[in-house]
């Protein structure tokens, strides 16, 4: 979807949430709320639709209150709250429908009020502090992250070596996540506002083009290539790092060599 068909198809839902009684608000997410970057061909619809009470789960149930309804090729329910709609053209919707209070189960970072027919923003503004605050207290501390880290790609390994390819790449992707978190927080980078405090893999290769670029090549490659690569962008990166874990690094290493003699 280029960028004119996008902004009209945010112009048409916000068009009919307003004319839609049940529906007290709009909430644009991610690339839609357009705050640190604006839309491009490749972003989604993402955004909560905030019902007036008792009419959460007819919205939810419903789609005739979606733009090109007759165009919609899969509706499934993904969470209580939450839905996943794929038009014929490939275009797609990620939104959750939740009455005023329900929002409290919301996690949110980018968004903007587009539709607020009564205490839609007061309501986000206090979820936005208390997801900040939540991932704060609840964030794990570096040891146990480079624990975790250098533990996946040693696991990873050794089941790709036993021929267990899949299992041991997703042990491997995970460790990718990791890195990537570790990064954010020791790394700092002019543009780190770009990135996402819930997905730490998004928009990785634009904040740190370099080592980005690499992780991202070395992923489309083998899995011991892969894992190679994890330990030695975590030794350039982040061997700055009090609790960065040396002695294991050349443990896993050896053991990394061991099994691809």
């Amino acid at each position: 979807m280029d960028t004119a068909a996008y902004q009209a198809f945010t112009t048409e839902l916000t068009r009919r949430a307003d004319a839609d009684g049940r529906v007290r608000g709009l909430v644009a997410l991610g690339s839609m709320a357009a705050r640190d970057y604006p839309p491009d061909d490749f972003s989604d619809h993402d955004f909560f639709v905030v019902a007036w009470p008792g009419h959460a789960e007819t919205l939810r149930q419903e789609r005739g209150w979606l733009p090109r309804a007759e165009d919609v090729a899969l509706v499934f329910r993904e969470t209580a709250h939450g839905l996943k709609v794929v038009y014929r053209d490939g275009h797609l919707l990620e939104f959750a429908v939740f009455d005023l209070e329900e929002l409290s189960f919301a996690r949110v970072n980018r968004y903007r009020v587009v539709l607020d027919k009564g205490g839609v923003t007061e309501r986000m503004d206090e979820r936005a502090r208390d997801t900040t605050l939540e991932l704060q207290r609840t964030a794990p501390d570096d040891a146990w992250l480079f624990g975790q880290w250098l533990t996946q790609v040693l696991v990873g390994m050794g089941r790709h070596a036993r021929g267990e390819g899949l299992s041991g790449r997703a042990r491997l992707d995970e460790a990718v996540r990791l890195f990537c978190l570790l990064l954010a927080r020791h790394v700092p980078a002019p543009r780190a506002s770009l990135l996402d405090g819930l997905d730490p893999v998004r928009r990785v290769e634009r904040v740190y083009p370099e080592t980005g670029g690499e992780l991202s090549r070395a992923q489309q490659g083998d899995s011991p290539s892969l894992a190679r690569t994890l330990l030695w962008l975590a030794e350039r990166e982040l061997s700055h790092v009090p609790a960065f874990p040396r002695d294991g690094v050349a443990a896993v290493r050896a053991r990394l060599e061991a099994l691809h003699r």
